[in-house]
């Protein structure tokens, strides 16, 4: 039982990488393709503070009698991918407002119609 528990965080871990996919592949809505990439980022993120921790391992300060210690460097590396997982996406949100403000739209599919019809429009006007 122990054993299965301590294995909980990576079955968390491919349900939300699994869903993220999901929302990413399935869905043609530019938001809800950018929150399913956030779901994937996060589920990347529990991966890694998981793989940091280290059962019975105390913090990395030389102390007498500890033998086991947690590696910090993954708890690190996180934090920075948090602040550039927010910076990318307040980004793709920005450009995303973009997109709606030039379309109308944030449905992948009625963008990709008025690109080919506004393609067609240009084709046919310049050869007449």
């Amino acid at each position: 039982m122990n054993e299965i528990l301590g294995h909980f965080n990576y079955g968390i871990v491919i349900l939300l990488m699994m869903m993220g996919l999901y929302i990413v592949i399935a869905s043609s809505n530019l938001i809800k393709k950018l929150i399913g990439i956030s779901v994937f980022q996060v589920s990347v993120f529990i991966l890694y503070i998981t793989f940091g921790k280290i059962t019975g391992g105390n913090p990395p300060i030389i102390v007498d009698n500890v033998d086991v210690y947690s590696n910090p460097l993954p708890h690190v590396l996180i934090l920075t991918a948090i602040v550039v997982g927010v910076a990318t996406t307040s980004v793709g949100l920005a450009l995303i407002v973009r997109i709606r403000e030039a379309y109308g739209s944030t449905d992948e599919d009625d963008i990709n119609d008025i690109d080919k019809n506004d393609n067609f429009y240009l084709k046919n006007r310049s050869t007449t």
